[in-house]
């Protein structure tokens, strides 16, 4: 038997920081250590790069990082290999991503799903375990973090440039997992374009996909046999006050390939950085309210329509959220709009048509972007 351990994201920032410096498996793993160091490999997402020292790049949202010596805890719990194909591996730019490849190279961690440039960030790692072959690639959603043909940083979900790497590499591995970095954070279902990408992933020959980065646990399914998953929760990533409950629950994903390579998925709930820091498991009563959640929903997305539905009706709760953005409100007009719905009444439906052509249509989308990215150039 052959067993496989996937955690979802972790970043050691608050009281799991110190844990990580002075490698302290115990203090991080509690009553689950054993379950580490029984898996014959393990690997999770490191949710921040591991830096020498801060040098933030300007960005939307929250810029992580923890020392680089944080890597000892990452040895210590028993990490073979993490995935950097997320949102913050370059919220300390490309000094902080090489610090963060330097660091897991000298203390034997295997890394992807990131690079010094797209050709490399896209590279499937395989490895080894009793004769067979396990490939891993990492993806993840456009933020700030995406990899170029000429900068580092994260392999983007980019179809195309997918399909060419798992084609080229299909007699290089006996079977593949594809890490996801995408979905809508706090949303325990696929939205529907997500659950379409896992279900092509799996079509071009992924044997398993998981989808991380929601922070919450979510839910699965079996796709022409093979297992996606729609959100592990947070491994370790010590709450802010106030988050909601689901951030401090996460399910542990235990790959189990018998000699025959039939596959056994089990399911580990844990509690993360909930009181104390560090993981443990949950009462029995906590796990069974926790599987059956998990349990129902997934039955629940057997419907593709459920999934739209319950996708329209987020989307149409916020509303006024997604309309402040697309015209650059600040927090005050955010707050204003989400009261008084000004944006329903003060922008004329041409404006709102013009908005939405830009949005939708490829080309002026590519527009776009190409002018985000180079910002900097004189036109």
């Amino acid at each position: 038997m052959t067993t496989i351990l996937i955690g979802g994201d972790v970043c050691p920032v608050g009281s799991n920081e110190i844990l990580f410096q002075t490698g302290d498996a115990q203090a991080i793993l509690n009553d689950l250590l054993p379950v580490f160091r029984q898996a014959d490999f393990t690997v999770l997402n490191l949710e921040c790069p591991l830096i020498e020292r801060e040098s933030p790049i300007e960005k939307s949202g929250n810029c992580l990082g923890v020392s680089s010596d944080c890597s000892q805890g990452l040895v210590s719990i028993g990490i073979n290999a993490v995935n950097l194909a997320n949102n913050h591996i370059l919220d300390h730019g490309e000094q902080g991503l090489r610090s963060t490849l330097s660091a897991c190279k000298n203390a034997g961690i295997n890394s992807f799903g990131a690079g010094v440039n797209q050709r490399d960030a896209s590279q499937v790692f395989v490895h080894e375990i009793n004769g067979q072959r396990f490939g891993f690639l990492g993806i993840a959603e456009h933020e700030f973090s995406i990899a170029e043909k000429n900068k580092g940083g994260a392999n983007p979900i980019d179809i195309i440039e997918i399909v060419r790497v798992l084609r080229h590499t299909r007699n290089k591995h006996d079977f593949l997992t594809v890490l996801v970095h995408g979905g809508k954070e706090h949303y325990p279902y696929p939205t529907p374009r997500l659950q379409q990408l896992c279900r092509f992933l799996i079509e071009e020959g992924a044997g398993v996909v998981i989808c991380q980065h929601s922070h919450c646990i979510g839910c699965y399914e079996y796709y022409q046999g093979a297992l996606i998953v729609y959100g592990q929760g947070n491994l370790i990533f010590e709450p802010r006050p106030m988050s909601k409950p689901s951030v401090m629950q996460g399910i542990l994903v235990k790959l189990c390939f018998a000699p025959d390579n039939t596959l056994h998925v089990e399911w580990i709930p844990f509690l993360q950085s909930c009181t104390i820091p560090g993981i443990r498991r949950m009462t029995p009563k906590q796990s069974d309210k926790c599987l059956n959640g998990f349990e129902q929903r997934s039955k629940e997305i057997i419907s593709e329509e459920t999934v739209h539905k319950k996708w329209l009706k987020t989307c149409l709760e916020e509303k006024y959220l997604h309309a402040s953005r697309i015209r650059g409100h600040n927090r005050l007009l955010r707050i204003l709009n989400k009261k008084l719905h000004f944006s329903d009444w003060f922008y004329r439906k041409k404006t709102k048509m013009l908005q939405q052509n830009t949005v939708t249509c490829e080309v002026h989308r590519e527009a776009l972007e190409t002018l985000w990215r180079n910002e900097n150039i004189d036109f």
